[in-house]
């Protein structure tokens, strides 16, 4: 059975409630409060330098969301685009609906003269992999609070 195309479209603020509900999906170690969420939601749509997009499954109902941020970097002579973010709701896994918004990122790198494309992920590596994404480094982070 082939999947349903996925409709991969710009954030607006009427997804604020779903976006909001898979991000704390993500059991990160941050609350994703409202308001943050809110201010944060309004931030990145008028952020040229950052794309932030959601996938709405047949029924219109917002299924996940990509965001990434573009920047220069030395070690890429030019613009590198790094995805922050990646979520599909556990119900709407495994229909194609990651692979439709990576490749929006993957777009959205390449009209903006991109070198690569880059993230970090704990879980889910052979589905990056499987997407021609290489292993190439190990994160690390410092919280600042």
């Amino acid at each position: 059975m082939k999947p349903t195309p996925t409709l991969v479209r710009p954030a607006a603020a009427g997804d604020l409630l779903a976006i909001t509900a898979l991000a704390r999906a993500l059991g990160t170690a941050s609350e994703v409060t409202d308001d943050a969420a809110s201010a944060i939601l309004g931030a990145l749509v008028e952020d040229p330098r950052a794309l932030l997009a959601v996938a709405e499954n047949e029924a219109g109902v917002v299924v996940g969301y990509v965001l990434a941020h573009r920047h220069l970097a030395f070690h890429a002579g030019g613009w590198v685009v790094w995805i922050e973010e990646v979520v599909v709701d556990a119900g709407a896994r495994r229909r194609g609906i990651g692979r439709d918004l990576l490749n929006r990122a993957e777009e959205w790198a390449a009209e903006h003269g991109a070198t690569h494309v880059a993230l970090a992920s704990r879980h889910a590596g052979p589905f990056y992999v499987a997407l021609g994404y290489e292993d190439s480094a190990v994160y690390y982070k410092k919280p600042q609070r």
